[in-house]
């Protein structure tokens, strides 16, 4: 989630994996795939650019669960993990 402004004043958190799209016109408006509309003090360009920040920390997170690199498919075996 990412931390957001509202045009009056009140800080929101926003689900990004919500976001059908941002318009830019005076204000930057938000709208959701839900249909509902939101509005915030910062420029589109600083809500993709923080949106691109969360999944980074994501994947770096997962990476580093994974033994810092990327979890392997096992090769061989069927469905089960079973060797062959």
């Amino acid at each position: 989630m990412v931390r957001l402004t509202r045009l009056n004043g009140i800080s929101m958190f926003l689900n990004s994996d919500l976001i059908e799209h941002i318009d830019i016109t005076p204000d930057t408006v938000i709208t959701l795939t839900t249909g509902q509309i939101l509005r915030a003090r910062e420029t589109a360009d600083e809500v993709v650019r923080r949106i691109v920040e969360f999944r980074r920390r994501i994947l770096d997170l997962t990476y580093d669960q994974a033994g810092g690199a990327a979890a392997e498919p096992v090769e061989g075996g069927d469905a089960s993990g079973d060797p062959a």
